[in-house]
């Protein structure tokens, strides 16, 4: 385990999948799930090289099929721990043999951790070494406590966006993208509920804010950045003590598709010799 940290905030980074799995205020007060197995042992994976699940969990490619679990392989993998100071770490996985037997390509896959102040910044970089396009997704997977521990009753609890978003939101069935449903927001808001939940995730597909704030209309709460990505998936499971905000580019397959892993939606291509990169930042305010 990895600790970086100030004043404000500390955090603790798993080598097995670079996954946040400690964020705490300067008082040593929790901000992230607890983790009981009775809902989701999961804190923070990083979802590459896809995000959601694939029809029939199969990736095809150039012709070829490949097998390979919801939400890809990086949240599996150990990566190498690159750089590390009080508040910053680097961490890196690069391709191997299990990881070309579900995905036949070439990539070094950096995320690095930074606290400043009251600031965390994760930050994913994916370079191509190849001589051909590199197809690829990736997102942030973060669960913060529900309730946040400043006092606030749980169902006072909301996600505000920062922009309007016209439209319905997307629904899973199966874990695929299967259909809309009317938007639950208020305005700009969203207030909290379980049963917001009980048929998986709510997807903005796209989104058209670049941050929320997460807790209760006074006092402390989260802020969370995410300038670089086109969706945002907001899930938990109806009981447990966490919210997960989540960044992505890319989502599940369409129900039902069978194309080419490279004309899946919500893809992006990093070029020959290339580099793609994307962050979020998680603050706390007040």
């Amino acid at each position: 385990m990895i600790c970086i940290a100030s004043d404000r905030l500390s955090a603790v980074i798993n080598p097995l999948g670079a996954e946040l799995t400690t964020l705490r205020d300067g008082d040593k007060r929790d901000l992230m799930t607890d983790a009981d197995p009775a809902f989701w042992t999961g804190h923070a994976p990083i979802l590459f090289p896809i995000v959601g699940r694939l029809n029939q969990d199969m990736l095809r490619v150039d012709g070829a099929g490949y097998a390979m679990k919801q939400h890809g392989f990086a949240r599996r993998q150990m990566f190498d721990v690159m750089e590390q100071d009080t508040a910053h770490a680097l961490f890196r996985l690069t391709d191997n043999e299990e990881t070309r037997a579900q995905y036949p390509f070439g990539f070094a896959l950096d995320v690095a951790f930074t606290i400043s102040a009251a600031t965390l910044t994760i930050t994913a970089q994916i370079a191509n070494p190849g001589k051909t396009a590199l197809p690829a997704s990736l997102g942030f997977h973060p669960a913060f406590a529900w309730p946040l521990p400043y006092g606030a009753a749980k169902e006072t609890h909301r996600i505000v966006f920062d922009a309007d978003e016209p439209g319905a939101v997307k629904q899973l069935a199966d874990g695929l993208m299967a259909g809309e449903r009317p938007s639950p927001l208020s305005g700009r808001i969203l207030a909290l509920r379980d049963a917001l939940f009980a048929d998986d995730a709510l997807i903005w597909d796209p989104v058209h804010a670049g941050s929320v704030t997460y807790g209760p209309p006074s006092g402390q709460h989260l802020r969370i950045d995410f300038p670089d990505t086109p969706q945002l998936g907001l899930w938990t499971k109806p009981g447990a003590a966490f919210v997960c905000i989540e960044p992505w580019h890319g989502h599940a397959d369409p129900a039902g598709f069978t194309g080419d892993f490279r004309d899946k939606p919500g893809m992006f291509e990093v070029p020959p010799g290339g580099e793609w990169r994307c962050a979020i930042a998680v603050t706390l305010v007040g």
